[in-house]
């Protein structure tokens, strides 16, 4: 089904996109502490290689998303819709590097009952801009066509604009052997805004999820191997329906708290003071 190629890709100028990748899994999430990362990444790379492009402590990940005004996106998110989907541009390193030659993802990615989608085409950043922005067309190989054409379809048809984005540090371990479709992911430092959207922008940030807690993702092309559903209940993890596009979406109050918002009171600090980060992603 999927495929388990790493998320980061070298740097260069791309003349025209890259051919669509597309990826089909099943997506569990859980919160966990960071205070026990050591323990999780001392278990996982028991059964698990380290993501090469992955350093200890994660890279980084940022992503623009797109919706409606009426957060058409976030609304089919929130009640359920077996399917759904939403567009993205992704940025994998530092966001206060991105020039307009940088490259960048241009996804959607798409719920379709339990299954996860992803396709996307590599872009220069100028040309996603271009593309999602601008509603301008751009160069593509032609197997890329009918994706490209999707995204001015949805572009143009439903109006859609720049929403919020999300970033945090990823460290990523990717199966072998028996579990070669498995991909598990650690994000630290979950944090967003809702302005100011070049990535990068000399614009502040706010931890969306609070930053003594990080996000696992278990990644599975088939079925989750035993170890990592007894790995997580030794470590007291749980399961949440968590969206980090939502959870930025409700933090800036651009809708109200939904059932699957990681509660306030897990901010170790009143709610308008200490979640604001420089643009550099230290603590400011």
């Amino acid at each position: 089904m999927g495929s388990s190629a790493p998320e980061p890709e070298a740097s260069g100028y791309l003349k025209t996109a890259s051919a669509l990748h597309a990826f089909n899994r099943y997506e569990i999430k859980y919160l966990a502490q960071e205070s026990d990362v050591p323990r999780l990444r001392e278990a996982l790379a028991a059964h698990m290689a380290s993501d090469e492009f992955s350093p200890v402590g994660g890279y980084p990940v940022t992503s623009l998303y797109y919706d409606t005004q009426n957060l058409r996106f976030y609304w089919e998110k929130i009640e359920g819709l077996k399917f759904r989907r939403k567009l993205r541009v992704r940025l994998y390193g530092p966001p206060a590097e991105a020039t307009a030659e940088t490259p960048v993802y241009v996804e959607i990615k798409q719920r379709v009952n339990r299954v996860t989608q992803k396709r996307r085409i590599r872009l220069p950043y100028s040309d996603a801009m271009r593309l999602c922005n601008a509603r301008r067309p751009i160069d593509h190989d032609p197997s890329a066509r009918p994706f490209v054409n999707e995204v001015t379809m949805l572009v143009g048809n439903l109006d859609l604009c720049p929403t919020v984005t999300t970033g945090y540090l990823r460290e990523a371990f990717v199966g072998t052997d028996a579990d070669l479709g498995l991909r598990v992911t650690i994000d630290h430092r979950v944090h967003g805004r809702d302005r100011d959207f070049h990535f990068a922008a000399p614009a502040e940030n706010r931890f969306i999820i609070p930053p003594h807690l990080c996000i696992v993702e278990i990644k599975a092309n088939e079925r989750v191997p035993y170890w990592v559903t007894d790995l997580t209940a030794r470590l007291d993890m749980s399961v949440v329906r968590v969206s980090k596009y939502c959870q930025s979406v409700e933090t800036f109050g651009l809708a109200p708290r939904s059932r699957t918002h990681v509660p306030d009171e897990l901010f170790p600090f009143p709610a308008d003071h200490g979640r604001t980060l420089a643009k550099t992603g230290t603590p400011s």
